[in-house]
């Protein structure tokens, strides 16, 4: 029974640990994309929006536009990418500058090097949180484990 007690909090920090991951990823990628220097025109295929919805004591509904983006690299290879969270004015046959990567896998976006501030700080403000997260993991195997062990509590 005293394994639930370390299994579900490590089953919680891996759960994070990979989030966090995946945080770091996008936005090393997004920002190699801009450091990279590569820019090209890029047509918008597709326009779409996902509606995802949070019940509970205060129902939440959170609409996130995705924009379906192709455009052809500097030695003529054609890319398509989909991304997140871009401007609600973009519309399918638009054309936008992208930031892409050089190499074997392509990393593009179509956000402008202007919003690093913004996403620096939703990167910092996500990684704070699950790093609290982690560190109440951390606490509470701790603090079961020290409990568990002491022996100055008689025993039934």
């Amino acid at each position: 029974m005293n394994a639930f007690f370390y299994l579900i909090p490590v089953a919680i920090m891996t759960v994070i640990a990979f989030m966090a991951y995946r945080v770091l990823r996008r936005w090393f990628q997004i920002r190699s994309a801009w450091n990279s220097g590569l820019t090209a025109e890029a047509r918008c295929l597709k326009a779409f929006t996902t509606v995802s919805k949070t019940m509970g004591e205060h129902s939440a509904v959170r609409t996130t536009i995705h924009h379906v983006y192709e455009f052809r690299t500097h030695d003529g290879r054609s890319v398509r990418f989909e991304e997140e969270d871009g401007p609600m004015t973009t519309v399918e046959g638009d054309f936008v500058t992208v930031h892409y990567t050089d190499g074997p896998r392509v990393v593009a976006t179509a956000h402008q090097p202007g919003r690093r501030v913004k996403e620096a700080a939703t990167g910092v403000g996500l990684l704070a949180f699950l790093g609290v997260a982690f560190a109440f993991c951390v606490f509470f195997m701790v603090s079961f484990h020290q409990f568990s062990t002491d022996t100055s509590y008689p025993t039934p």
